[in-house]
Order: C-alpha cells, then sequence, then structure tokens
C-alpha cells in the first residue's frame, strides 16, 4: 500500500502526462485532465492508496475526464463553425519533434493506443495493463504486437529508388 502522495504524485505525473498526451493527441486536455484525476486522488487518498493499481485508478479517471473534454470540445467547435459565417477555421495541429508518432497514435483503436502508452510511455507492466483495461495479459500482448505492427507501417519510411534520366536504376 502507498502511504506518501507526494511521491507517488512525483514518481507518477511524468510518465502519466506523456502517456496522456499521447493517447489524446492534445497537451492542455491531458493536462488538464491529469490534475484533475490527481485532485480526485487526494480527495480519496485512504480508498485509492489500498488499491492493488492506484495508478490504474488514476489512468482510468484521466482518460475519462479527458474523453469528456475532448467531446464537450467538439460539440463546441461545431457549434461556433455554425455561428460563423463560412469563414475558415486555422485548427493548429500538433507540434513538437513527435508529431508524426502523435498523428499515428491517433489511428489506432482507443485498445490498442491505450495499450501502448501505457505500455511505452506510462512504463506500466502488462500485468497492470491488463487489471486496468480488463482482458487478459495474453490479449494485451497481442494489443500491442498488433499496435506496433500498425505504427511500423505508418512511421517507417517508404523506400524511394533513384532513377537516372535515361529511366534505368543505378
Amino acid at each position: 500500500m502507498i502511504e506518501d502522495f507526494d511521491g507517488w504524485y512525483a514518481e507518477l505525473r511524468p510518465s502519466m502526462g506523456r502517456a496522456l498526451v499521447a493517447w489524446c493527441g492534445d497537451p492542455s486536455v491531458a493536462a488538464d485532465a491529469l490534475d484533475e484525476a490527481f485532485v480526485r486522488a487526494i480527495e480519496r487518498w485512504d480508498r485509492v492508496r489500498a488499491m492493488d493499481t492506484p495508478a490504474g485508478w488514476l489512468w482510468r479517471t484521466a482518460t475519462n475526464l479527458a474523453r469528456r473534454r475532448m467531446r464537450r470540445q467538439g460539440l463546441e467547435g461545431r457549434a461556433l463553425r455554425r455561428q460563423s459565417s463560412g469563414r475558415a477555421e486555422d485548427e493548429a495541429g500538433p507540434t513538437g519533434d513527435d508529431v508524426d508518432l502523435r498523428r499515428a497514435l491517433l489511428t489506432l483503436t482507443e485498445r490498442q493506443r491505450t495499450a501502448v502508452v501505457l505500455h511505452y510511455i506510462a512504463d506500466r507492466p502488462v500485468r497492470e495493463i491488463a487489471l486496468l483495461m480488463g482482458i487478459a495479459e495474453g490479449t494485451v500482448g497481442a494489443t500491442l504486437h498488433q499496435a506496433r505492427s500498425l505504427l511500423a507501417a505508418q512511421l517507417t519510411p517508404t523506400e524511394v529508388t533513384a532513377t537516372s534520366p535515361d529511366g534505368a536504376t543505378p
């Protein structure tokens, strides 16, 4: 059982933050959802710290909050577009070194994306991921394998064959 909330927070915040950004694709939504999840955790600390996987509870709470916020933003965005006079909206995409990875992660199913970000970004063990997702450990492994294959296909640069002006390959 975890006793110290501050230590738990300090250990978990960085990896869960990166994982949630990768999962939802929006750094501000991820930060807000994770902060709210930690607030809820400290409010229920006696119960949360006694759980088998407190990090799993935190993840589930944060993803539920992020999902709600993204849904609300989508509804608000559609309402604003209906009210606008047909002006083109300037929508900024993600920035930074991991743009391709973020876009690729968002093409995965929610189950695949959850398994990938929990395992590779939040550094959670397969056993804990299985408990959190409510699936068998073998299913987590299979899901990770499928997701890696899909990500590799999207992130591997396509091979371009150079041709000379006469059409022959060098």
